[in-house]
């Protein structure tokens, strides 16, 4: 049986949450959040983006097709569709556009760097990321 942990978390696991963190207290982005924080918002998000979802209605579908996976995803409980639309709605767009432009200043520090110096598998996941960081501004402003 495979004990390893899914291509998603892994996904997950190279964002800097700490960072993260520290953008949503700057923009009082979790408060009088119960369950479903900002961190949950940019997992489901991220989720739909990478498995293409056209639509609210159809990242709530896949997201419900994988709900006993939800907690080895890192998104804890499953997502409803009015708690992400209340999310999309009231949170503050600035929260994911401060945390893309970190992250995309990230990538080139990196690029710039090391940019013939791939050691290990390298994967065209960098496209889809930097899609999906522009469409996060997107739906949030």
């Amino acid at each position: 049986m495979f004990q390893d942990k899914y291509v998603f978390a892994q996904l997950a696991s190279f964002l800097n949450r700490s960072k993260f963190n520290r953008i949503v207290t700057k923009y009082d982005g979790d408060k009088y959040v119960k369950h479903f924080t900002c961190w949950n918002q940019l997992l489901a998000l991220m989720f739909g983006q990478l498995s293409n979802r056209e639509s609210l209605r159809d990242l709530i579908v896949a997201l419900e097709a994988h709900h006993s996976k939800c907690y080895h995803l890192g998104m804890g409980k499953n997502v409803s569709k009015s708690s992400l639309a209340r999310a999309n709605q009231d949170r503050d767009y600035h929260i994911f556009e401060e945390y893309a432009y970190y992250l995309v200043s990230e990538a080139r520090q990196k690029c710039a760097n090391h940019i013939f110096k791939l050691g290990g598998n390298v994967y065209a996941f960098i496209l889809s990321f930097f899609y999906l960081l522009f469409f996060l501004i997107l739906i949030i402003s």
